[in-house]
């Protein structure tokens, strides 16, 4: 069995469709020319606004006309995650997929699910001759995984609807009418150099086999980040030992736990640095045994001898820095049981070519402690050396008790499956409270099928709750209020 032989057919069929098409994001222009002539071969009007993002009319199903006009939104983009291991190019490769008992995955990389089902879920009711439904439009941004740019591009009056559906949440019964805002941090320092002392010998060092995760989502889980599990390793092998960092690296994207950490090492004494680093290796890998089962520490002998290192006190600097560097959760709701308000990813590190950098996402429902944790990791940086700078802030989205969207939507959960939905809030960058800047009159809710593991290669779709929102959908369009 395939992708294609799943139901609902035409669900599938859309998401394999779009599986075909590359879309890292900031890398759109493939998969944008996909939609329009998707929508050109559908006869359904199409058009990309003056930014990128995609826009798509449907008219109402005869007799619907009267209903308030409905925009379904997800985004194009995806995260470009995979395993070490694995040769995929995200620019040119389709993502490839294997069903496993309930699950579809890819073949070891990030599946795109996130969001690829909710626009195909959005194709699908546009394609669909079955669908009672008023006037629809689509919208599907383009870099929300990196910058929700194409939300905060979106100008004023170019879609006509009142209601904003946002397909992009990951868990099945659950309707998210909240969510958390964000701001990028980026520290950057220099360092010095001297040439390799004699005696020494290259190695490498590395972290990987952490699961790594949605940044947002999945912070609460406490899953080690490979950044600071090597430097913990690092700075005490550095302290002890007669050891030289050559330079460091780890981690890719913002929005993505980082899985693998990777170093050079000049070493004097191989045994005793050994015996130093597994040491401290086991003492994580217990600490982490339950959320980073298959987490490895690799030490090894490289393969070519490195020239130069960074000076001792240089390196110490640089690592106490990273390992000091905030990271994970910073505080929970006091007003939401297991909502994390505040927290942050220090996401990319790397330590080369007599630069270093250092790469966060910090997010938090309550915008004054979102930028109070960047204070606070300003001043560590401060402390380094380095400057830090912030960028690409955006605000959260405010939960509406009074929505009448969320009635409805409510309403036909409880008749359709016998239980309410849970109403959440969300610890992770929804488009909504963006949109609504430019749209403060939308009445919004965002829902979608289960995914788990979204931003890593371990990400994976629970078939049943495919078909489950596929009929929750419809049937919500069918009782869209006059």
């Amino acid at each position: 069995m395939t992708i294609k032989d799943l139901n609902p057919a035409i669900v599938w069929n859309n998401f394999y469709g779009i599986t075909r098409i590359p879309r890292p994001s900031k890398h759109e222009e493939k998969i944008r020319a996909y939609l329009l002539d998707w929508a050109k071969d559908h006869g359904i009007e199409a058009f990309p606004d003056d930014t990128g993002n995609v826009i798509m009319r449907v008219p109402a199903t005869p007799g619907y006309e009267n209903r308030k006009g409905v925009i379904l939104q997800g985004h194009m983009d995806m995260v470009p995650q995979k395993n070490s291991d694995v040769k995929h190019d995200f620019l040119t490769d389709p993502i490839e997929t294997k069903i496993e008992g309930d699950w579809i995955k890819a073949c070891g990389t990030t599946l795109g699910a996130d969001d690829g089902l909710g626009v195909a879920l959005a194709l699908s009711v546009a394609e669909s001759k079955d669908v009672p439904h008023g006037p629809i439009e689509i919208l599907v941004t383009y870099d929300e995984e990196t910058g929700m740019t194409g939300a905060q591009a979106l100008k004023p009056g170019v879609l006509k609807g009142d209601i904003l559906i946002n397909l992009d949440s990951e868990t099945e019964g659950e309707l998210y009418v909240g969510c958390a805002g964000g701001v990028d941090a980026s520290a950057e320092g220099t360092y010095e150099t001297v040439k390799a002392p004699a005696g020494y010998k290259t190695y490498n060092f590395a972290v990987k086999g952490c699961q790594g995760g949605h940044s947002g989502m999945d912070i609460i889980l406490y899953r080690a980040n490979a950044n600071k599990v090597a430097t913990r390793i690092l700075l005490e092998a550095l302290k002890s030992e007669d050891l030289k960092l050559v330079c460091l690296e780890g981690g890719t994207l913002r929005n993505a736990i980082p899985r693998e950490c990777f170093a050079t090492l000049l070493v004097k004494d191989e045994a005793s640095a050994k015996a130093v680093i597994c040491k401290l290796a086991e003492v994580l890998k217990s600490e982490y045994a339950e959320t980073d089962p298959d987490m490895q520490v690799v030490f090894e002998p490289a393969a070519a001898q490195a020239a130069e290192c960074i000076t001792d006190a240089d390196a110490l600097r640089i690592v106490r820095a990273i390992l000091a560097c905030p990271d994970g959760v910073e505080r929970m709701s006091a007003s939401v049981a297991g909502l994390c308000e505040t927290s942050t990813n220090m996401a990319m590190v790397k330590v080369a070519d007599g630069k270093w950098f250092v790469k966060s996402l910090l997010r938090s429902s309550v915008d004054t402690a979102k930028m109070a944790l960047a204070e606070k990791m300003k001043a560590v940086f401060d402390l380094a050396g380095a400057t830090t700078t912030f960028d690409g802030a955006y605000s959260g989205w405010k939960p509406n008790p009074n929505s009448a969207i969320l009635k409805v939507m409510k309403e036909v959960y409880e008749r359709k499956f016998g239980e309410e939905p849970k109403v959440m809030a969300i610890h992770a960058g929804l488009e909504c409270g963006i949109l609504s800047g430019a749209y403060p009159h939308w009445d919004m809710v965002s829902c979608g099928p289960t995914l788990l593991s979204p931003h890593s290669p371990d990400e994976r779709c629970y078939i049943p709750s495919v078909s489950k929102i596929w009929d929750y959908l419809k049937d919500v369009l069918a009782n869209i209020p006059e």
